[in-house]
């Protein structure tokens, strides 16, 4: 019972957490010389973030996500049809740095499979049916930014993007913590103790994305600083796109017959982004420092505004009646 009640007043005061910990991260930055340190944390915290993320998946749920075709199909044509049309629109109006755009690319072709859940929940979205569907995600998107960065770059500036670090990524930061999921949930079936272990990780999800925030800041705001031209002209490129990529979502859903929760869920995974995944992928291209993770933190920060207009406005989208078989 007071294990419930502290996750729900975690969940209650995410979006505070979260800005707190963004101005931690900054104030560490300005206080704490040096970010290397910083730096070597950002994996670690995010295969933990990932792996409570993961454990709120309950796999008969994560079945159900494949069950659910409507659902699904109007998910990846989404995120990986009409957003990338948007992305393509809205991309000539960045610079025509090669690294900048490299940047853009990076975080908005890529749909958020964190956060994205407990905003969901905040603004009366199917959170279960987006969070179950993570793992699709996170696959697809692996395998087609590669193939969108040569679209919209040429060969040229993608192939900056080395395969290795993506499956490095790929292994440590999705595989690792799924299967230590999977692990933890089939203890917390069979033995009292594996169900302890499962319900107080169930309380880390809110303070692990928190401490994440504060590292990623905290590694990147020195980066900001020596790139303040570049973040400022890509800011209206994000703001754009925050503005518009929701209005994607909900429409695909009510081309696709979707119920009104389902439709919410679109809405928020077509507007959130995968920075903070992503962003170990970018420190990976040679020379990305300090342009690249600059132009990626820029978009945490926007979308992070951004957020607390969604779930105030999306909620008033459609009604909460099951739409016709």
């Amino acid at each position: 019972m007071m294990v419930g009640k502290v996750r729900a007043l975690l969940e209650q005061h995410q979006v505070a957490l979260y800005f707190a910990a963004v101005l931690l991260g900054g104030l560490t930055a300005m206080l704490v010389k040096g970010t290397a340190s910083w730096d070597v944390l950002i994996n670690p915290a995010l295969g933990v973030m990932l792996f409570v993320t993961f454990l709120q998946i309950p796999l008969a749920e994560l079945g159900q996500a494949f069950r659910k075709t409507r659902f699904l199909t109007a998910l990846l044509v989404t995120n990986f049809v009409a957003v990338p049309v948007l992305v393509a629109l809205l991309i000539p109006f960045a610079p025509a740095d090669g690294m900048i755009r490299l940047g853009i690319l990076m975080v908005l072709l890529c749909p958020c499979i964190d956060w994205v859940v407990t905003f969901a929940h905040m603004g009366r979205a199917d959170a279960t049916l987006l969070l179950a569907s993570t793992p699709v995600l996170l696959g697809v998107q692996m395998v087609a930014l590669p193939l969108w960065l040569r679209l919209f770059l040429g060969d040229g500036v993608s192939q900056l993007v080395q395969t290795g670090p993506f499956l490095h990524a790929f292994l440590w930061l999705i595989l690792m913590p799924l299967f230590l999921a999977w692990l933890v949930q089939i203890s917390a079936r069979r033995t009292s103790t594996g169900q302890h272990v499962a319900t107080a990780l169930g309380l880390l999800p809110v303070p692990v994305t928190a401490l994440v925030l504060l590292i990623v800041i905290a590694a990147m705001v020195p980066h900001l600083g020596q790139a303040t031209a570049a973040v400022l002209h890509v800011v209206p490129v994000y703001v754009a796109f925050a503005l518009l990529a929701p209005w994607l979502g909900w429409g695909v859903s009510r081309l696709s017959g979707l119920e009104a929760p389902a439709g919410r869920a679109l809405a928020f995974s077509g507007a959130t982004r995968n920075s903070l995944v992503v962003l170990p992928l970018a420190m990976a291209v040679p020379g990305a420092a300090p342009l690249l993770p600059a132009v990626i933190v820029t978009q945490t920060l926007v979308e992070l505004a951004a957020e607390l207009l969604f779930i105030r406005l999306v909620p008033g989208l459609g009604a909460d009646r099951p739409s016709s078989p």
